[in-house]
């Protein structure tokens, strides 16, 4: 019984230690994504080379080793393009350039080529629902009803008998998702143009064909410069029903939830179909399309990664991540484990045949999972290791979002000055409107806030943390003196080397990848236990997601009997964490601390015919399905 070699490579050129060469030609695997694990940079919060407190590509370039030294196979890239930067970078002026504040393409062609040069792949962002109502097409189309590119987005009247510019005369109800309506009125035309988040994104209408084609053609432009992909932001919105109706009534006004209009809507396989079939197909190269798509449900998934459809490679499910909201994602609730089992293991489950998950709990769009889902308080390194744990082991592709590898906090937002998101600053304003004393409002929003994950990257104790020598453009977290990367590369147990370990594990065991799911003890509000089982190899996942000392009962402990701990969150990182972990008795009895994640490995030659063992009250009730070929099974 041993763990793995809880060294790191120091060479950016040994780092990747598995399947995954992107550069492989012919021979390269299709599917070369689903070996891999990616790495989110947000380029204002990555690295700043030139003082003006804002991250930039040149500051990317000389963080590269830190992102190459974990391991990881894709930097993902966040929007760089020109922008007037009202949703930080998500409202594009120019698809086919560098914003200045970030550099330059003669910046970006160097640092593809040092990410390439590390072995590693790069996916950019691409925002093709809207455009910055800075885009010379938005500047074109609201120039006139008779320009060539009025129809290029969503322009109509107001409602028939109605003031423009009075409450309710907007062309349908739909409500805006940074709040207020979708809908912005244009004086000169006297007409509404569409936008389903700030008025400054304009949403394009892909129903026009010309449209579609222009956004193929920045696919191109970049693909031909040497990208490997595209991460494309909420994709399953650009559909729209042309009738625009009006959605369900919303409480408290007259706006309403025009989402089933809009999520997933009816030519969007087409569209995606299209898409693929006149810039993926033709190259002999095989980028990734990842889509992100909120509101689509597991069958939805199934349909756009199906490979035979051709779509898309993976989708961003946010399921998951809406099981602590109430009304709104404001109105956060207690997370209900049980809960959070379900719903991965529903998408383990749903896209074991075929399709692919993509497998995440941080990005800039959400709070720090440490905070939210685990203990940021005194087991904070142990927390980040279990959930990064119980993450990186389910089947699909892992996405570590920058500063989760350091098991980073959500940070303390003391003031509404230190308000930078676009969504925060007009839920704020709202509340406040409603008459909300400031300091409740900003409680209100502080645990979901967008900021909460947008803070610069801590590289060092220093004044501003290593990020940059002038003066942040967000404040800094409150812990970035002893929460750093310097500070973790020195520490063997620190989340940092824990995320090396999960990465190599991947790595270097094909079930990781390629193996079936099982989840264990559903019913079980603390502990979050699974297996992964290819061929003869099986791993063993149990965790303890409480700060409760516990004991649980292992289904089948049998065959866990003579089993291999490969990973073990405890490992010298607090007071009690030199805690050793004797092997799992026949008995099938594990005792976990508080926070403490175990990976266990065996080996058989026997037929896998689970036999289901436990001491819940309801085992009569639990049933298996099990596929015919490596995919999931789900314990209910």
């Amino acid at each position: 019984m041993a763990e793995l070699n809880p060294g790191i490579v120091s060479s950016p050129s040994a780092s990747i230690a598995g399947p995954v060469h992107y550069r492989e030609g012919q021979d390269r695997d299709v599917a070369w994504w689903k070996h891999a694990v990616v790495y989110q940079i947000y380029p204002r919060s990555f690295a700043d080379s030139d003082g003006d407190g804002i991250g930039d590509l040149r500051g990317i370039i000389d963080r590269l080793d830190h992102i190459a030294t974990l391991g990881v196979d894709v930097v993902w890239l966040s929007p760089i393009y020109p922008s007037p930067q009202h949703d930080n970078g998500y409202d594009v002026s120019d698809y086919r350039d560098v914003d200045p504040v970030y550099g330059d393409l003669a910046t970006f062609d160097q640092l593809l080529a040092e990410i390439h040069d590390r072995g590693m792949a790069l996916v950019m962002d691409l925002v093709f629902n809207h455009t910055s109502h800075q885009h010379p097409w938005f500047m074109a189309s609201r120039s006139g009803p008779n320009d060539p590119k009025r129809d290029w987005y969503w322009w109509r009247p107001p409602r028939p008998g109605m003031e423009p510019g009075a409450p309710g005369a907007e062309p349908t109800n739909w409500r805006a998702a940074f709040g207020g309506p979708a809908w912005t009125l244009d004086p000169t035309s006297g007409e509404y143009y569409l936008h389903l988040f700030s008025p400054e994104q304009p949403d394009l209408n892909w129903e026009n064909p010309d449209v579609r084609h222009a956004l193929y053609e920045v696919m191109r432009w970049w693909l031909d410069r040497g990208v490997d992909g595209f991460r494309m932001d909420v994709i399953n919105h650009v559909s729209k029903d042309p009738s625009l109706p009006d959605g369900q009534p919303l409480p408290g006004g007259h706006l309403g939830d025009g989402s089933p209009h809009f999520v997933s809507g009816p030519r969007i396989h087409e569209f995606l179909q299209e898409m693929r079939h006149e810039v993926i197909a033709p190259r002999d190269d095989t980028p990734v399309l990842i889509g992100e798509m909120p509101g689509a449900t597991v069958e939805e998934a199934v349909r756009f990664t199906d490979p035979a459809r051709g779509e898309l490679d993976m989708v961003f499910t946010f399921e998951h991540l809406q099981i602590d909201h109430g009304a709104d994602k404001w109105d956060v609730k207690p997370l209900d484990l049980r809960e959070l089992k379900a719903s991965l293991g529903r998408w383990q489950a749903g896209l074991a045949d075929v399709g692919w998950n993509s497998l995440y709990l941080n990005n800039h769009d959400q709070p720090r999972s440490v905070s939210r889902f685990g203990d940021d308080g005194v087991h904070r390194v142990r927390s980040a290791k279990l959930l990064a744990t119980l993450l990186h082991l389910h089947r699909g592709t892992p996405f570590i979002y920058q500063g989760e590898e350091l098991g980073l906090t959500n940070t303390s937002l003391t003031s509404s000055d230190d308000l930078r998101d676009i969504e925060s600053r007009n839920h704020f304003a709202e509340q406040v409107a409603k008459g909300v004393a400031e300091d409740d409002a900003l409680a209100h929003i502080r645990p979901m806030s967008r900021d909460n994950s947008r803070t610069p990257m801590p590289w060092d104790d220093g004044e501003h943390a290593g990020f940059t020598h002038g003066i942040p453009w967000i404040p800094l977290d409150r812990d970035h003196h002893h929460m750093n990367a310097k500070a973790a590369y020195g520490d063997e147990g620190s989340v940092f080397h824990h995320y090396h370990r999960l990465i190599e594990l991947r790595h270097t065991d094909p079930v990781v990848v390629h193996g079936d799911f099982a989840m264990l003890l559903p019913h079980d509000a603390q502990v979050y236990a699974f297996t992964r089982r290819l061929d003869n190899t099986e791993l063993l996942v149990v965790a303890n997601v409480s700060g409760d000392d516990i004991e649980v009962q292992l289904p089948d402990a049998a065959r866990w009997q003579h089993a291999e701990l490969v990973l073990h969150n405890l490992n010298g990182t607090g007071p009690g964490d030199q805690h050793v972990v004797p092997p799992v008795p026949p008995a099938g009895l594990v005792r976990l601390q508080p926070w403490e994640a175990q990976v266990w490995r065996t080996t058989t030659t026997r037929a896998q015919h689970l036999v289901l063992v436990a001491a819940e009250e309801d085992l009569a009730s639990w049933t298996v399905r099990t596929t015919t070929r490596s995919a999931s099974r789900w314990y209910l």
